[in-house]
């Protein structure tokens, strides 16, 4: 704070308010009162001299957010995007779901929908997907709505991303760049992040663009020289290269972890442990079933995608039999090939199991496009021949005439509640019955110094009646052929 008046004008104020002894003491002073006469004209609030040197708090300047809700907003840092879809076969209605899953994935990846719009189309257009003059209405949407975003429903090639971004001003990305961008927020495996990363560099690799000095040569060519004699390669032809050679590594990374799943998987074969596999459409309460049927605990949250890591679990028959039940990744329509590549030795869960409980989510709209999608993706992983049992899932959720229709349809399916637990004792019993079941019945009376048999028993096959004797254990048991031989010498045998 400045003062209107000088100091010696001060000192003279001074001299008339104190008397003589006490001026001294007075002008030492840092706390002096205030005094009309000698404050009056000043010109704001005064200081004394340690609250000059303080470090004074300006109020209204802090942005800190104290709205969970807007913290989290902050921190996602949300995108503003306009959805785009071509509807080439199908109705009008399965045009719109398609559009939904795509609002439902961008908001899955942290992304505001603003906006979505669908293009009537015999086939995609060449150059900018949805043709240079419906290119330039876009343009106008994202200007009216302020997007910073387009998304297209639909994996575009490169000329269509690079002509279409001309056009509107703003980024680009398809359905396959949105997937893989949820799987790289999803990934917490060292195995599952490998996956996705090996999944991302495929799908960059022919996108790559150069720019200025992108484009540039590099310096290279023959041995020594000037100017080493040669074009050399461009920048983006290195970059493509360094790519290639990071896909290699991450290839033999993915196989090297693939070998110690396999040896898990033998061990479980050596033992003659049935194995089920869960899978289905992304959120159709795969890990809840899991969780229900084994207490797994795995994450469950109303979220595409919300588990990639597959989870292996062991569960118990209600006749006493051991097997393992396996959670997988979950599929969605369209599924990105680079990502079916890079996950092929997780969804190798799929193709070695005994028995395979197809989720389906039974509140859906549509659920038998969810089925045709994934048992695409099955097909494509050669696991065709395994038994399947359709779940229908939510039954609690879903319409009842929905319910009905697919029952009446698939043969071989079950309507359950993973949340409220209605009709998993009745799924638990039809996994039993379907499990594949030893080939040999055999009655055998093995001593009690054998007591490793009848362990084998109990954990290899099925224990059909169990009697303690004088002589020994009596077991009545439907095992596979190599225990039997090893029970032979106890009993006679008898095909099942």
């Amino acid at each position: 704070m400045t003062s209107s008046s000088s100091p010696s004008q001060d000192t003279q104020r001074l001299a008339h308010a104190y008397p003589e002894g006490l001026r001294a003491d007075a002008l030492m002073e840092e706390d002096v009162a205030w005094s009309h006469e000698i404050d009056g004209e000043r010109d704001g609030d005064q200081f004394d001299r340690s609250e000059r040197a303080a470090l004074r708090r300006v109020v209204g300047l802090s942005t800190e957010l104290e709205d969970v809700t807007e913290v989290e907003y902050r921190q996602l840092r949300l995108e503003r995007v306009v959805l785009v879809g071509v509807w080439t076969t199908g109705t009008a209605q399965d045009a719109d779901n398609s559009l939904a899953e795509l609002a439902a994935l961008a908001e899955t990846a942290g992304a505001l929908v603003l906006d979505g719009v669908i293009q009537r189309r015999d086939k995609p257009d060449a150059a900018t997907y949805i043709g240079s003059g419906k290119a330039a209405e876009l343009r106008d949407i994202v200007l009216e709505t302020g997007a910073d975003t387009v998304i297209c429903d639909g994996e575009l090639s490169p000329g269509q991303l690079i002509q279409l971004e001309d056009v509107v001003k703003v980024k680009v990305i398809d359905r396959t760049a949105l997937i893989l961008d949820i799987f790289a927020q999803h990934a917490k495996s060292r195995e599952g992040k490998a996956q996705v990363a090996l999944a991302q560099m495929q799908y960059m690799l022919p996108r790559l663009r150069g720019w200025g000095q992108s484009l540039s040569r590099q310096m290279g060519g023959g041995r020594g020289g000037l100017a080493t004699r040669g074009p050399g390669e461009t920048k983006i032809e290195t970059d493509r290269r360094r790519i290639r050679e990071k896909m290699a590594k991450m290839r033999r990374e993915i196989a090297e972890m693939k070998t110690g799943r396999e040896v898990k998987r033998q061990e479980r074969r050596r033992n003659k442990v049935p194995s089920v596999a869960i899978a289905g459409y992304t959120n159709a309460g795969k890990s809840s079933l899991l969780n229900r049927l084994t207490g797994a605990g795995v994450l469950v949250e109303n979220a595409l995608f919300a588990t990639l890591d597959p989870t292996v679990r062991r569960a118990e028959t209600p006749s006493g039999r051991l097997y393992t039940l396996a959670d997988t990744v979950g599929f969605v329509r369209h599924l990105p090939h680079h990502l079916v590549e890079a996950f092929r030795s997780t969804m190798e869960e799929v193709g070695d199991a005994d028995l395979i409980l197809h989720v389906v989510d039974g509140s859906h709209p549509v659920p038998e496009e969810q089925l045709a999608a994934v048992r695409e993706v099955i097909r494509d992983v050669g696991a065709t021949d395994v038994p399947e049992i359709v779940v229908i899932n939510k039954a609690d959720a879903a319409d009842p005439l929905v319910l009905q229709r697919l029952l009446r349809v698939e043969k071989r399916s079950i309507a359950v509640s993973a949340r409220t637990g209605r009709g998993v004792g009745e799924l638990l019993a039809l996994i039993d019955e379907e499990l594949p079941r030893p080939s040999v019945e055999i009655e055998a009376l093995v001593p009690y110094t054998h007591g490793k048999l009848v362990a084998r028993a109990h954990t290899e096959g099925e224990v059909i009646s169990e009697e303690h004797t004088a002589e020994g254990t009596l077991l009545k048991v439907r095992v596979h052929a190599e225990l039997a031989a090893d029970l032979a010498p106890y009993t006679a045998v008898s095909a099942a």
